[in-house]
């Protein structure tokens, strides 16, 4: 009954956000953007192209997802911006930015002294980021959230979305999209930039860094996790592990799905998007001791659950140290009181515990 009433809920949260448009299939294989893994291949054979790039990909990830030098950044009444380690063909995409949600007075319900208060509230901080679409005041609860608890919190906008959209979008589709290798440039753009907010962060003095991630968020979140040691701690709400699966099940992305089914298979559509996929690097972590909570819902409708099992199942066979935890609600409804609450005592009481 429960089941009939969420997923009720869930068509209903989604029909809300109606204005998705149905992009043409594109191979793109002029966003195959790293020459080291684009040589050996022919661009104008796409097939081949796109899978020996994310095979390549995947075997050399540290190079894939590596931040050559860390930007100039520059910081404006709480608004951080820094120019993007990946160049794509949209200006406005190009320069990351985020917002800064810095600890100004600790908290006074601890029995800690003030002087040791202040010196752990200033070691430690959260890179936040939000789910696909996102406007630039979501998320910003989560941030004031971690505030309240002695965290600075910095909330980075993922690539083509609020300050970095394409001119003339209503939507961040250039994120998510039947172009095969735009998809592939701007979820690899997004774990870059997190990389440099981490630096940033470090060069501010913080110590303790954690991530949290939501929806698209939390698989940008995972493989930054994987590909940067200063990260102690990460909490992944909506998890899932192959990036394609996601797009093809998934009641968000049904508009997408329709072009690439016109194309590809469902196998050949996780080949395609295997590089920014959880499970090819869940191996990685083995023998890793930081901390992390993957948190699912048990009526998703758009990371479904077979999906996050398989991921569980990936970590489970590497015998890694983290934590999970399944709602009973949906995508949509996570965001929704009572399960919103719920959510939030998750997080805080795991980055209390952790960071």
């Amino acid at each position: 009954m429960l089941r009939h009433v969420i997923h009720g809920w869930e068509r209903k949260l989604s029909r809300r956000d109606d204005n998705r448009v149905v992009r043409p299939f594109e191979w793109g294989t002029e966003f195959l953007d790293v020459p080291q893994f684009v040589e050996s291949s022919n661009r104008n054979q796409h097939r081949d192209a796109i899978s020996r790039f994310n095979e390549l990909a995947i075997l050399e990830s540290e190079l894939y997802f590596a931040l050559e030098a860390v930007p100039r950044f520059e910081i404006d009444d709480a608004w951080l911006t820094f120019r993007s380690a990946v160049t794509t063909p949209y200006e406005e995409n190009n320069t990351a930015s985020a917002r800064y949600f810095p600890v100004t007075e600790p908290g006074h319900n601890r029995k800690s002294s003030r002087s040791q208060e202040i010196a752990r509230a200033r070691s430690r901080a959260v890179v936040v980021l939000p789910h696909w679409n996102a406007k630039a005041h979501e998320h910003v609860g989560l941030c004031e959230l971690l505030n309240r608890s002695g965290i600075a919190a910095l909330r980075l906008s993922l690539p083509y979305h609020d300050r970095r959209m394409v001119p003339g979008f209503a939507r961040a589709d250039y994120m998510v999209s039947a172009n095969l290798g735009r998809t592939l440039q701007a979820n690899r753009q997004a774990v870059i930039d997190t990389k440099a907010a981490v630096a940033w962060l470090a060069a501010q003095g913080y110590e303790r860094i954690g991530i949290v991630g939501t929806s698209l968020g939390s698989c940008i979140a995972f493989l930054a996790f994987i590909h940067e040691p200063q990260i102690r701690v990460g909490v992944y709400y909506h998890v899932s592990s192959y990036f394609g699966d996601v797009v093809w099940d998934g009641l968000t992305t049904a508009h997408v799905r329709h072009s690439l089914e016109k194309v590809l298979t469902r196998d050949e559509v996780r080949k395609a998007w295997l590089a920014i996929s959880p499970n090819p690097y869940v191996s990685r972590l083995r023998g890793d001791s930081r901390r992390g909570l993957l948190i699912s819902a048990r009526y998703d409708l758009s990371f479904t659950p077979e999906l996050s099992r398989l991921l569980f199942q990936e970590c489970d066979r590497h015998g890694l140290r983290l934590d999970r935890s399944v709602l009973p609600c949906g995508h949509y409804t996570l965001g929704r009181a009572p399960y919103k609450y719920y959510a939030g005592y998750l997080l805080m009481n795991y980055f209390r515990k952790y960071l």
